[in-house]
């Protein structure tokens, strides 16, 4: 039993969907889910298995920042086995094609945050995700006439920066979007063994300013999710 988790050996599948947001997790658990049994509250960080077209999936919440996000993997990992994990969150646009509620498959990660140059000596290393889910989703959404986006995303540390122009610098190479967790995700899972993959949804536009509801991000990001679980079906 892991000490932010808390469940117990068998409780969670080998396949697991990463919300940041615990509320978020129970919804997809709801409404997405058959035979849903809640393993973990701790923390309010609220962790679900269930199925999906006969495959056992389970929901963890993660909390936001890179962090939080790397307590809840390396746990989910070294306790409970879990091979597949695909981060379902959401992100701020750095591109002005970009709107809100559109669809981002992260292919790789960019970070501010000094962990993996810690973890590498002072040196850098390039987190990406795993192809076969990415071509996964990708092919799902294109399937369904979905419009997607792929490519980089940068993870940060600081949701509020100070230097309110620094995001520039990252769109002008290319950067798609601004999140919290994926460059950890992607590094854990790279030394690990394991497969790892980020969809995310547009909540808020860093050109534009334009921003989602708090509701809207626990209830409407269902798209993205139907994404990450075709890709784990495959």
């Amino acid at each position: 039993m892991s000490i932010h988790i808390g469940a117990s050996k068998g409780d969670i599948a080998e396949s697991v969907l990463l919300p940041g947001d615990p509320y978020r997790a129970r919804y997809i658990a709801e409404k997405m889910l058959e035979d849903v049994k809640c393993y973990s509250v701790v923390r309010g960080m609220l962790g679900y298995t269930g199925f999906f077209q006969g495959k056992r999936i389970s929901v963890q919440g993660t909390g936001m920042g890179l962090p939080s996000l790397s307590i809840y993997v390396n746990e989910l990992i070294d306790f409970y086995g879990v091979k597949n994990l695909v981060r379902v969150g959401s992100c701020g646009s750095m591109q002005e094609e970009i709107k809100l509620k559109d669809l981002i498959v992260a292919m790789s990660s960019c970070t501010e945050s000094n962990v993996n140059q810690r973890n590498f000596r002072g040196m850098d290393f390039a987190p990406t995700a795993d192809f076969g889910l990415l071509l996964n989703a990708y092919n799902f959404a294109k399937d369904k006439d979905l419009k997607v986006h792929v490519g980089s995303v940068l993870a940060a540390d600081v949701f509020y920066p100070e230097d309110k122009e620094e995001w520039k610098l990252w769109a002008n190479h290319g950067v798609l979007s601004v999140e919290m967790e994926t460059s950890s995700l992607y590094t854990i899972a790279a030394r690990k063994k394991c497969r790892a993959l980020s969809v995310l949804t547009v909540s808020d536009s860093i050109v534009t300013g334009e921003s989602c509801s708090t509701l809207e991000r626990e209830r409407t990001f269902t798209t993205m999710v139907e994404i990450a679980l075709a890709a784990l079906l495959q």
